[in-house]
């Protein structure tokens, strides 16, 4: 007697009903950003001219606004409240990146177009010695050679003693000591760089020390530091501890593991990390009026005398008052903006040519 199984088939269920409760077949096309914002700036403009309002950012502000009810209201009718959310959170992403980006693209926009009236190649191979501030000649090779040897020394100095501390943290750090040594590197993070001056003009007064170069780069120094212990320690924790343990495995001593591996794979970020940390001295004003005086002379000493540099240049020139030195002023920013820029490719393409090659 045999005994047939009976397996029973499930009852499809019916969606429910409703637009909350299922998804809609209707999509909206992938031009409707584009129109809603595009929609958004007409009401923003009628808005903005029909209330008399002077200012362009009110404008903007009622334009986003107007975007993102018109780009909810629409999907929502054609789409389903679900993708309305979804499509919301999206635009919402997009107008704080837009409004992140407009008032750096302002700034530099604003920089080379002010500073092209005075920058050119006597700009650039000239100092203000002999020059009155209300004279359309004069250039800024003085502060930019003060800003090079200044920033120069700073690195040479605080990325080893920065790429030490953070292997340090990294591999070996541990106990008290390890906390310690973190909880300074924070402390340090926060330092005003007038207080990192006013510690190294103590230094000078105890000493009897000149004004000079080198006293404004053991400033920026300590500015620069744990900036790039932080920046290097990140990244060292972000590479594998399988590579680590491969290397273990096949004997080789620790430090030459971190050295051989570590650091290698790390080196890509660890340059930008660093860069970032120039970047960060690169405009520093307050330790070099006080350690460094500032002069009008070329100085291609470090070590003695008086010198300047890009940033006290400006501030110097915008103190004068006058046209032509207002011209002097935003020329040597675009030189400081250029000179950061130049770091940072020169950085990516130095780690971009040492990274590890996974394969041809």
């Amino acid at each position: 007697m045999s005994h047939a199984t009976i397996q029973d088939t499930p009852t499809p269920v019916p969606p429910p009903s409703g637009r909350r409760g299922s998804l809609s077949q209707r999509s909206l096309p992938r031009w409707a950003p584009a129109g809603f914002a595009a929609a958004g700036l007409l009401i923003g403009s009628a808005v903005g001219a029909g209330a008399g309002l002077t200012s362009k950012v009110q404008w903007g502000l009622i334009a986003v606004v107007a975007f993102l009810v018109i780009s909810y209201a629409v999907t929502t009718t054609v789409e389903n409240q679900r993708q309305a959310r979804d499509r919301l959170a999206t635009s919402v992403v997009w107008v704080c990146f837009l409004l992140a980006v407009v008032p750096l693209f302002s700034l530099l926009w604003t920089t080379i177009v002010r500073g092209m009236k005075a920058l050119d190649i006597d700009f650039l191979t000239h100092s203000m010695a002999g020059v009155l501030g209300s004279e359309a000649n004069g250039g800024v090779y003085h502060a930019l050679i003060g800003t090079l040897e200044q920033v120069g020394i700073a690195t040479v100095i605080a990325t080893p003693l920065g790429l030490l501390t953070a292997v340090y943290l990294v591999e070996y750090g541990k106990g008290s000591l390890a906390k310690a040594v973190t909880f300074f590197v924070d402390v340090m993070t926060g330092i005003p760089s007038i207080v990192a001056g006013l510690f190294i003009l103590s230094l000078m007064l105890m000493t009897g020390t000149g004004p000079s170069g080198f006293m404004g780069s053991l400033a920026l120094t300590i500015l620069m530091l744990p900036v790039v212990v932080r920046s290097t320690e990140e990244m060292l924790k972000l590479v594998p501890n399988e590579l680590r343990e491969a290397a273990l495995a096949l004997g080789v001593p620790k430090w030459r593991m971190i050295l051989k591996v570590v650091l290698p794979t790390a080196i890509g970020g660890i340059t930008t990390g660093v860069m970032l940390a120039i970047a960060r001295i690169a405009g520093e004003t307050a330790p070099i009026m006080l350690l460094v005086y500032g002069s009008q002379l070329i100085n291609n000493n470090p070590f003695a005398d008086a010198q300047s540099s890009l940033p006290l240049y400006i501030f110097e020139q915008y103190k004068i008052g006058e046209v032509a030195a207002f011209d002097r002023a935003w020329a040597a920013a675009l030189v400081l903006i250029a000179f950061v820029m130049i770091l940072n490719l020169v950085a990516r393409g130095v780690a971009r040519w040492k990274a590890p090659k996974t394969g041809r």
